[in-house]
């Protein structure tokens, strides 16, 4: 394989583009719209610091950012249909069953107060309680790459009983205040009942924790592995003796041989590697399968514990499931190139379907890039490997 067939320089990434915004193109009414959002695309892949409709407009050659600004505001098109449209994309060349879903929330920090679902609230991308609006997002990831597929806003309860904020923002009647968790299971039960190839769904303890999400996924045979608190309350009987405690205090309890050095995959710096352990839980599972604490041990900090509730066939390994746990980081690398490249957090609208609208298109975006990396790692691992020519030469 030559150095431009595996750093992919020959690809033809302009035809690539043309055949996404062929993709997406059903989801725009007017051949006005389909144009803007191929220009709005351009842009957020291009090199502008800042996506915003002024700049966007300027790459795109446009005198007034009127078109662009249009829509994500006044124009009628389904931000839910483009979104469908991007999915697809992406897990036509993304989709594997050994594929994960992998689900969690990301803020968007504000100053005012009239962009929709804006609040006081915890924002885990600040470590903090900030003026922010928070989605809820879904990402797929598999052997080929990871790229986001689907979104929510969450609505705080001061917008959801607010009529007045409701429909200043566009807010549709049918919308009603749900939990981050609850939001993820609808997601989650749709992206399933679709069909999408899903070996493990993965997610941090705010969903985790909740019973109903769990019992979702269980009710379609899915397996999961699901972060805990350490704090978590666990009941079981033992003896016909109703047992209370936590995953931290039966994790205490393993002998040290319980514990085994497992790769969770490959990170920034190389193997991420730590050591690992579980324990069966009693709770009756369905018939072939089997529910498990888990618990993950940095190697330099002992003290430092991270647990998960996990659920999978009876035949999965200790290794399996740790693998599963370590793909979680996945959907931060989606968060973090969809900021940092293609101007995710930089939506000016403040109305609902103008919120929906940008997410979805720069989950296009992303689902382009995505589609680039895949078809290159399937090219480099289609290729024979050959024989360094200094090895020949030293067997001759």
């Amino acid at each position: 394989m030559s150095v431009s067939e595996w750093a992919a320089a020959a690809l033809d990434w302009r035809s690539a583009l043309d055949g996404l915004k062929a993709f997406i193109a059903p989801a725009f009414k007017r051949s006005e719209q389909r144009a803007s959002a191929g220009a709005f695309i351009d842009g957020l892949l291009s090199g502008v610091e800042r996506k915003t409709g002024w700049m966007l407009a300027e790459e795109a050659g446009l005198s007034r950012p009127y078109r662009l600004q249009s829509l994500l505001g006044r124009s009628s098109w389904s931000a839910d249909a483009l979104c469908d449209r991007v999915r697809r994309y992406a897990l036509g060349t993304l989709g594997d069953p050994d594929g994960v879903l992998v689900i969690d929330e990301t803020g968007f920090l504000k100053k005012g107060t009239h962009s929709v679902g804006v609040a006081r609230q915890y924002s885990g991308t600040a470590g903090r309680i900030e003026n922010c609006q928070i989605g809820v997002f879904a990402s797929y990831a598999s052997r080929w790459g990871h790229a986001l597929i689907d979104r929510r806003l969450y609505l705080p309860k001061t917008w959801a009983n607010d009529l007045d904020r409701r429909a200043r923002a566009h807010v549709p009647e049918e919308v009603d205040f749900a939990t981050k968790p609850a939001l993820a299971c609808e997601m989650v039960a749709r992206l399933l009942e679709e069909g999408t190839p899903c070996a493990f769904v993965l997610a941090d303890a705010v969903y985790g924790s909740d019973h109903r999400f769990r019992r979702m996924l269980e009710d379609r045979e899915q397996p999961y592995v699901l972060a805990v608190r350490s704090t978590h309350s666990l009941r079981f009987l033992e003896e016909w003796h109703l047992v209370q405690t936590d995953p931290a205090t039966m994790i205490a309890d393993l002998p040290p041989e319980a514990w085994h050095p497992l790769n969770a995959g490959e990170g920034a710096k190389g193997p991420r590697l730590y050591d690992w352990a579980w324990v069966p839980l009693s709770h009756t599972a369905r018939e072939g399968f089997s529910r498990w604490l888990l618990a993950r041990r940095n190697l330099r900090d002992p003290e430092a514990i991270a647990y998960y509730f996990a659920y999978a066939g009876t035949e999965a390994t200790l290794a399996d499931l740790a693998a599963a746990a370590g793909l979680r980081w996945t959907i931060e690398e989606c968060f973090l190139r969809a900021k940092e490249d293609l101007g995710l957090d930089h939506c000016e609208a403040r109305s609902w379907h103008g919120w929906h609208r940008h997410m979805s298109l720069v989950m296009a975006a992303s689902a382009f890039l995505a589609r680039l990396s895949a078809d290159q790692r399937r090219t480099a691992f289609s290729k024979p490997n050959k024989t360094s020519p200094q090895i020949q030469t030293a067997a001759a």
